[in-house]
């Protein structure tokens, strides 16, 4: 099936996962994550008739013929342009928002705008996007401004150690371990809660973490999900391990006040959840450097703001 995907460069290029809020500055591999297969498209849901509702923004998006996204392109694993052919761009974000054009377009023709941090709200208020999906945590006061469908993911600290360690399957196996963390991340507090017998060190910057662990400084590193990932999919020689132990839901960004959009928007995704897409696309990426199972999907509507 013919794909084509529009790339907008009309803003600066986002930093990879903002939305966790985490720092660093990992160095960036070279594809966001496997080739997804066509069949995934060409098997996913398409929306009812009656579900593109006449003046609706769903029947905008479908008179247009392309979804516009607010999307990252230097997230690995989430959403990164591929620097060889610049018109893929792949990962666990770009491939959700390539299912939710195909359920509305019947095919995955997305533009992508790249966003700041700081313009996302201002990119759906002023309609330059349909939707954001940007690692965008939800939160009450963002709410105020913005419509958030799902949460579609819950990121939060996970746990990474060194490839051809077996001991360690998660956080209920650091007591009593060196674990390393990041100066002024959550961590510094929530592995003593979880852990009581870790012994915590932290590091100033994550490449600093990620040499500690590699040189044995460390039995594991602690530190939110999505940039253990980027970090493993960047070294063969990190892994990460088991599931997040702490919560931080991200939501699909909408414009405030588009209750009609929002609930198709749920629809959608209570329906790729059912139908194993979902699954799919984590497996196909994030899951392809975390060591577990496809994680159960947030409820929808589930937190506060959302």
């Amino acid at each position: 099936m013919k794909r084509r995907l529009f790339v907008a460069m009309t803003g600066a290029l986002a930093v990879a996962l903002a939305g966790c809020g985490s720092g660093g500055d990992s160095a960036v591999p070279p594809a966001g994550g496997g080739a997804t297969s066509a069949d995934l498209f060409a098997d996913a849901p398409k929306a009812p008739a009656d579900a593109i509702v006449p003046g609706s923004t769903m029947e905008k998006i479908k008179q247009r013929g392309k979804l516009v996204v607010a999307e990252a392109l230097d997230a690995p694993l989430l959403s990164q342009q591929n620097p060889s052919n610049p018109d893929e761009v792949a990962g666990f974000d770009a491939d959700l928002a390539k299912l939710l054009a195909v359920y509305i377009l019947g095919k995955p023709e997305v533009e992508i705008v790249p966003p700041a941090t700081e313009t996302r709200e201002a990119l759906l208020a002023n309609g330059t996007v349909d939707v954001v999906f940007n690692t965008y945590t939800i939160t009450e006061e963002r709410a105020q401004q913005v419509a958030f469908a799902g949460p579609y993911f819950e990121s939060g600290l996970a746990v990474a150690v060194k490839s051809d360690n077996t001991d360690i399957k998660g956080v209920d196996d650091l007591a009593g371990k060196t674990v390393i963390v990041g100066a002024n991340t959550p961590a510094v507090t929530a592995v003593p809660e979880k852990v009581p017998t870790a012994n915590v060190v932290p590091f100033g910057t994550d490449p600093q973490a990620v040499t500690a662990l590699l040189q044995g400084r460390g039995d594991a590193y602690v530190q939110d999900l999505t940039l253990l990932a980027s970090n493993a999919k960047a070294n063969p020689k990190l892994k990460v391990v088991g599931n997040p132990f702490t919560t931080e839901p991200y939501g699909i960004g909408l414009r405030h006040g588009d209750d009609d959009f929002k609930k198709f928007v749920n629809d959608w995704l209570k329906k790729i959840q059912d139908g194993g897409q979902w699954a799919a696309v984590w497996e196909n990426s994030l899951g392809t450097v975390v060591d577990a199972e496809a994680p159960e999907p947030p409820a929808i509507g589930s937190v506060p703001g959302s």
